[in-house]
Parts: C-alpha cells; sequence; structure tokens
C-alpha cells in the first residue's frame, strides 16, 4: 500500500522502573524530619534551665516559653510560610524576636543559644540581601552578649557555636522540605502532561494516518458501487484494492498505539496518484527526490496524505499536482489543484483533531515549514518543506511536539 515500516515500533521508549530507593523521599517524611529536629531543640533548651536546678514557676514558665517559640518555628518552617504577606512575616519575626530576648531577663545564659532559631527564621523571611547580613548579625550578638554576662569562655564558645548550627540547621531543613514539595509536585504536573501529550499524540496521528485511508475506502466503496451492475470486473479489482487499503487502516491503528510509524514519501506518492485516479482525479506526479531521512521522509508522507485526504473529500478537485525536489539542503514538496477549497472549511475549521495546524508544528519541530492557500492562478496551493538533515533527529517523526492543536482541514 502507501507505506513501509521500518525499525522497531514504539518511537517512545518505556521509562525505566525507578528503584525506590532513587526517589526523593516522601513530603510527609520530610515534613516529620524538621518537626523532630524542632522538638529536640526544644528539649535541649529546657535541659539547659533544669541543669541549673529552677523553681516550679520558673520551669514552667520555661517550657511555656519555648513551646511558644518553637511553635512560631514550626510555623515559619511549613511550606506556605514563604507564601505569606509582608505583614504576616513582620509579626512572626517580632513575636519570636521577643519570645528569645525577653525570657535572658530571668534565665541569664541559662536560655542557651536560642537565636539560633530566631537567625533561621531570618533567613527564611527577609529576602536574601536583607538576610544573611540579619543572621550574621544575630550570630554576632551571642559571643558579645554572653561575654558581658559574664558566661566563660568556653561557654561563649559553645552558645556561639550551637547557635550559628541551629540556624543553619532549621534553614536547612526547610528548604530541603520546600525543595521536596516542589520535586513530587513537579513529578505529578510532568505526569499530567505526559498523559496529555499522548492523548494528543493518538488524536494527531489517527488523523493524519487513518484520515485518509478511511476517505480512500469511502470513495472505492462508492465506486463499486457504481460498477458492480456494469463492469463486475473491474468492481472486482477495486474490491481488491478496498481490502488493501482497509488492511493498511487496521495496521495503522496498530502502530497509532504503539506510537511509531514510519513512512515513505515515494511509496505514498505512488499510493496517492492510484487512490486519485480512482476518484476520477487527473494526477501529476512527480517525486524524486532519492533516498531521505526517515524523519523527513515520514513528515513529508503525511504532508502528502494530509493533502490528498483534503483533495478526496472536495469533489470538485479534476486536475492535481503533485511534486517534491531537494533543493541544495531543503526539500520541498507541493501540491496543487483546481478546486478553490472553501476557505471556512480549511483555514478556520474548529472542529477539534488536526490538520494544517498539526503539519505546522510538525515542520517546525524539525526546522521547515508549510505555507497554504489560493494562488494567483486561483489554484490552491499547499507548499512544505524540510531541511534534509532534521534540526532533532530524537523527534518522533508521528509524535511531533507536544501541544494543544485545533485547528481542523476540512
Amino acid at each position: 500500500m502507501s507505506s513501509t515500516h521500518h525499525g522497531t515500533p514504539g518511537a517512545t521508549p518505556s521509562a525505566a522502573p525507578i528503584s525506590p530507593r532513587s526517589q526523593p523521599p516522601a513530603p510527609r517524611l520530610a515534613r516529620a524530619v524538621i518537626l523532630v529536629a524542632l522538638a529536640c531543640y526544644c528539649t535541649m533548651t529546657v535541659l539547659n534551665v533544669v541543669r541549673t536546678r529552677p523553681g516550679t514557676t520558673q520551669l514552667v514558665v520555661c517550657v511555656a516559653l519555648v513551646v511558644a517559640l518553637f511553635g512560631v518555628q514550626v510555623a515559619v518552617s511549613s511550606g506556605g510560610a514563604r507564601r505569606w504577606p509582608t505583614r504576616w512575616k513582620a509579626t512572626a519575626v517580632g513575636v519570636q524576636a521577643v519570645l528569645t530576648f525577653a525570657p535572658l531577663v530571668w534565665f541569664g545564659t541559662n536560655w542557651g543559644s536560642l537565636q539560633g532559631p530566631l537567625a533561621a527564621t531570618l533567613l527564611l523571611t527577609l529576602p536574601a540581601r536583607y538576610a544573611w547580613p540579619a543572621y550574621g548579625t544575630l550570630i554576632a550578638f551571642i559571643p558579645v552578649y554572653n561575654l558581658l554576662a559574664g558566661a566563660s569562655v568556653d561557654l561563649v564558645l559553645y552558645f556561639t557555636i550551637a547557635g550559628t548550627l541551629t540556624g543553619l540547621v532549621i534553614y536547612g531543613l526547610t528548604r530541603l522540605t520546600d525543595l521536596v514539595h516542589e520535586v513530587h509536585a513537579t513529578r505529578e504536573e510532568l505526569a499530567r502532561m505526559a498523559v496529555t501529550q499522548e492523548r494528543l499524540r493518538f488524536a494527531r496521528d489517527l488523523h493524519d494516518l487513518l484520515g485518509y485511508s478511511l476517505s480512500a475506502i469511502a470513495l472505492k466503496g462508492e465506486l463499486i458501487q457504481r460498477l458492480i451492475s456494469s463492469r463486475p470486473e473491474k468492481a472486482r479489482e477495486e474490491t481488491a484494492s478496498l481490502l488493501q487499503v482497509a488492511r493498511q487502516a487496521l495496521s495503522d491503528v496498530r502502530l497509532v498505539s504503539s506510537g511509531y510509524r514510519d513512512m515513505s514519501l515515494s511509496e505514498e506518492a505512488e499510493s496517492a496518484g492510484t487512490v486519485l485516479a480512482a476518484a476520477d482525479v487527473r494526477a501529476d506526479v512527480d517525486v524524486a527526490c532519492g533516498r531521505l531521512h526517515p524523519v523527513v521522509d515520514t513528515v513529508l508522507a503525511t504532508a502528502l496524505r494530509e493533502g490528498v485526504t483534503n483533495i478526496l473529500r472536495h469533489s470538485g478537485v479534476r486536475v492535481c499536482s503533485i511534486k517534491a525536489e531537494t533543493d541544495g539542503e531543503t526539500v520541498r514538496l507541493g501540491l496543487t489543484n483546481d478546486h478553490p477549497y472553501e476557505l471556512p472549511d480549511v483555514f478556520s475549521a474548529r472542529t477539534g483533531g488536526s490538520g494544517l495546524d498539526n503539519l505546522r508544528a510538525r515542520f517546525a519541530a524539525i526546522g521547515g515549514g508549510l505555507s497554504a492557500g489560493l494562488g494567483g492562478d486561483g489554484r490552491f496551493h499547499l507548499e512544505v518543506w524540510a531541511p534534509a538533515r532534521p534540526r532533532n533527529d530524537n523527534e518522533s517523526p508521528v509524535a511531533g511536539p507536544a501541544g494543544p492543536e485545533r485547528t481542523a482541514v476540512a
């Protein structure tokens, strides 16, 4: 029939199975990690006060303040906090600053290095150009305060290092949790896009590959109906040809489902000449491009099918010219016929499927192009061109680029 099949079906190889260990941790697990880390810092702060043997009232106040402070930190470390309005962020920083510095009046150096969580909040809420200077200023405050409060040098170093590390760890864990959420959201979006792209490919290929075959089947069926009483021998010949077209259509359906189909321009042109002759269309076919790149060959054959399908749908066509030639590094295919289609049918139909817009997308993907319209001679011209070497060898010749395609050619 109209084309041969080369290579192994399946333009898009199935993705290799992903090992569970190679997948990013679930967002829920990432969130649990940061909550556990904050709980540990909270407990360490309370233990720093407990070791000084405080009274019951002082211990209760300490626990309440620590829980409040880390409650604010949990809120700031949540995924939605990066989208808070400025006034909410300012309120969170203000409340945490009060909870960080006010207890120094009662607990002194026993309050430990709770400037660390506040430093993390500064990094998470302020713009980058202000966040890191503010972080550095706050960390520098820790040794200054502890020295003025009479702490020993080892405690000064401990509180400074602990505050620095606490700020960086909370900031890092929070940003890591945000990234895990973003990765999972992106993977879900990519999965949805892949499904949409496959649906578009399937609809596009059904139109491009089956539109021609079904039009030919309908045409030959009508021809057989006219011949069966007057010229039964000719009707039998056309029946055999119709069966061949039907078998090819069945093969096309299977190849569409597998996602790949190579086509030959020369064989497609030969088939087009036969089908057009059966439709009483005088076809002048001149295709002498030699051997073409498989991707270019397939896309040009698809364009020829689209053009011939349109001709078969317009019974007013009586003369058609099909010409393909190589011009330097460019391959050109032109179809001309004597029937000026109704322009709304060809250029502005919105009935779904694919058509000229589909062909434009295919040729644009490999660095080619398309033009269609009435020429000065009053005839309809469809011309497509493509580089002898496609711009993207990995592009599927049938699937083409993803994207919505709404214009249908009548």
